[in-house]
């Protein structure tokens, strides 16, 4: 078996950035540093699954429950799993770094709304 260390890809977002450090076929892991009084876009995914787990930091996961949102308050420790279909984005309370693990289909986002034009 033959194993190789990789440095994590480092990507720049808006609200903070994205450290990848798991990447394969089948799985994707990464970093998020989610800096104090940013969002992420308001999204969902129609393929991609994955769970988040608050390392450090406090953060409000909204997600959208019978065609409303709702915040839901994370502390360290927290995990959630993001079904595809599901509406949702994180906002920061404070600086956060949020470890997310996902199925690869890193692309598939819709977004709703998003304070960065994209």
């Amino acid at each position: 078996m033959t194993s190789t260390f990789e440095n994590p890809k480092r990507v720049e977002k808006p609200w903070g950035h994205e450290l990848w450090w798991a990447h394969t076929e089948r799985y994707v892991g990464k970093l998020l540093h989610v800096k104090a009084g940013t969002q992420l876009s308001l999204q969902y995914h129609v393929r991609k699954d994955e769970t988040i787990h608050l390392w450090s930091g406090e953060m409000v996961l909204v997600l959208q429950e019978d065609g409303r949102l709702v915040d839901h308050p994370m502390r360290p420790g927290d995990s959630y799993h993001v079904r595809p279909g599901t509406v949702h984005r994180m906002r920061a309370v404070t600086d956060c770094d949020v470890l997310e693990v996902s199925t690869p289909e890193v692309e598939d986002v819709v977004r709703v709304q998003d304070d960065y034009g994209r």
